[in-house]
């Protein structure tokens, strides 16, 4: 965990901490460029996670698009329906994925491409699809180009030869980033998200801390324990608290901290795909969200990815004699086919490790 200082952290190229050890990263660069690549590479490598203030994205887009989502989530259950069931993208309500994950949420799942967003506006804004295509355009573009300069920073704060080896996986024009919309009912009064009564409340939510999983009583789990797949996401959400992040105490041990809801700012993942690019240098953070607020969350995570056919292998500057190889390459169709073969919680990337006998094979040679 990061301890705060008592000087400015921009002075010790250090992240601020932000309600439980959370960091905080002014993107404005007040200590100038160097200084905020080694701050976003500290908070990548330390928490896997880290608030951003200062980054520069107008609130317009992101006015435009809560209000668009808003009203989406005010229709009766049968028009939202219309953009349903998801495959996985789409409308859902509840069901995560495709292995019996649920939680207390509706959400839209989209792909962040103009055509595939326009193909779904379709069902989602029934009177006007254009307007619906438009503001979502707005708010990725924006919302990417933020994501495109903290990888950029990431690449000149751990020294690879090309400091945009990162951000180049994301502006591919076969990317495969989605933007996803959570909407959380209020916990305090009754509500059924579909006509079926789905959407019953849970009384009880499971906690990880040293000893294992235990549980919790008088919580509802909104999304439950996991990792983001791809390389790094950027989540907005309005003033509701819910969001925790799992990460290590002054024991050592794994306790699951509140995220203080900021809706000026930008929470940043890092993803499973940049922990094996970086060759486990950063790491993706595990977190989940409990919905026991009495007013609705709303949040909107950008996830950005690679294409399908792109090939993940760590860089060549993070493989050394004392850090060899630690994951096979794959790519990342092959990645995501495991990802819906498996239950949320599981730590997919476990499963592309590679053995002491194969970094013999694998590593700075497959790279040349």
């Amino acid at each position: 965990m990061v301890v705060p200082s008592t000087t400015p952290a921009v002075c010790q190229g250090a992240a601020a901490s932000h309600g439980g050890g959370i960091p905080t990263v002014d993107m404005s660069a007040p200590g100038g460029r160097g200084a905020l690549s080694r701050q976003v590479a500290r908070a990548c490598a330390e928490h896997g996670f880290f608030r951003a203030v200062g980054h520069g994205v107008p609130p317009g887009p992101a006015a435009r698009l809560d209000a668009a989502t808003a009203a989406f989530f005010a229709l009766a259950p049968h028009d939202k329906q219309r953009a349903g069931p998801p495959s996985p993208l789409g409308y859902g309500c509840r069901s995560i994925g495709f292995n019996g994950d649920a939680g207390e949420l509706e959400y839209l799942l989209l792909h962040a491409s103009p055509a595939a967003v326009a193909h779904r506006a379709r069902s989602i804004d029934t009177d006007d699809p254009s307007r619906f295509s438009t503001v979502v355009n707005d708010y990725v573009g924006a919302v990417r180009q933020l994501a495109c300069e903290i990888l950029d920073l990431l690449g000149e704060g751990l020294g690879p030869k090309d400091p945009r080896s990162f951000s180049k996986l994301i502006t591919d024009t076969d990317s495969d980033s989605l933007l996803r919309i959570n909407h959380y009912p209020p916990a305090c009064t009754i509500h059924k998200l579909d006509h079926d009564d789905q959407c019953k409340m849970k009384s009880i939510v499971r906690t990880k801390n040293g000893n294992g999983l235990n549980p919790s009583a008088g919580a509802r789990i909104g999304f439950g324990e996991h990792s983001d797949p791809q390389i790094i996401s950027l989540l907005r959400a309005n003033d509701v608290n819910g969001l925790q992040v799992l990460l290590p105490n002054s024991d050592g041990k794994e306790v699951w901290v509140q995220v203080p809801a900021d809706p000026s700012a930008f929470f940043v993942n890092v993803g499973d795909l940049l922990q094996a690019l970086t060759n486990g240098k950063l790491v993706s953070v595990r977190h989940r969200v409990i919905a026991n607020a009495c007013r609705p969350r709303l949040s909107t995570i950008y996830f950005a990815a690679p294409p399908l056919h792109a090939r993940i292998l760590a860089l060549p500057e993070m493989i050394t004699a004392d850090s060899p190889c630690q994951y096979r390459p794959f790519t990342w169709a092959e990645y995501k086919k495991t990802m819906y073969s498996l239950r949320l919680s599981h730590s997919r990337l476990d499963l592309f490790q590679v053995g002491d006998d194969d970094n013999s094979n694998v590593g700075k040679g497959e790279q040349e």
